[in-house]
This record gives structure tokens, sequence and C-alpha cells, in this order.
């Protein structure tokens, strides 16, 4: 896969859809058999991380990257994004820079998260809330 030539790590079946956008491959980890689909965005301007047989469906963006707030020249800040096992992002998602998404959950079509999703939830809406459990 050209993504290794780039530094990205990449296991072993994993499926990425060739309209995918990448930014800075090696920043980028995908773990067995996960997926990534139709015009998904995976900003990586920090760290991001997709753990075993997690999916990021189509359209869904991924921005590991901001700006301070607080500081006026606004400087660049790249907190990592994780996506753990069993995940899935839903079609069209936004998942901001600093959020772990828990193992098993569930970030519903449009959704926009910016905060951490615990584990076995579903979450949906902007901005993104809890749905259920599963």
């Amino acid at each position: 896969m050209l993504l290794r030539a780039f530094g990205a790590r990449i296991g072993s079946g994993v499926h990425i859809y060739p309209s995918v956008s990448i930014t800075i491959p090696w920043n980028l980890s995908i773990g067995q058999d996960a997926a990534v689909g139709d015009r998904a965005i995976l900003y990586a301007l920090g760290p991001i991380t997709l753990a075993e047989r997690s999916t990021v469906s189509q359209g869904a963006h991924l921005c590991a990257g901001t700006h301070d707030i607080n500081d006026p020249a606004r400087r660049l800040l790249t907190p990592p994004i994780l996506i753990e096992q069993d995940a899935w992002i839903c079609a069209d998602a936004f998942v901001g820079p600093g959020v772990t998404v828990g193992r098993g959950a569930v970030v519903g079509a449009r959704a926009v998260v910016m905060r951490d999703v615990q584990p076995f939830t579903i979450v949906a809406g902007n901005p993104a809330a809890i749905i259920r459990e599963l």
C-alpha cells in the first residue's frame, strides 16, 4: 500500500477507498481489518489512530488540528484523535481534535463530536448527544 511508503502504519486487511483524502500520512495509524469509506477526510495534522475493525464511513471528517484561540498568533495545535476497536463513525460525521471514540461506540450520521464518546455508546446530532448505550 502506497501509504506505507509515506510513513503511515497500516495493518493487514485494511480497506481504504481511493477517494479518501489523507493529510500528513506519517501521522496515521490504522489497525487490522479497519475501513475508511468513500470521500472520507483524515486531516492528520496530529496523530489519528483507527484501531482494529473500526469503520469511518463515507464523507466523514476526522480533524486532528485546531488553533489556540487564546493566542493572538493563533498557533497551531495538533491534539490526537483515537477511534478505538469496533467503533463506527457514520456517514458525514465530524470528529474534532483531541477526541477519543470508545470501543464499540457509534457516532451517528452527520453528528459533530467535540468531546470523548464513551465505549458502547451511540451519539448523534450537533453537538452530539447520547442516544443510548449498547
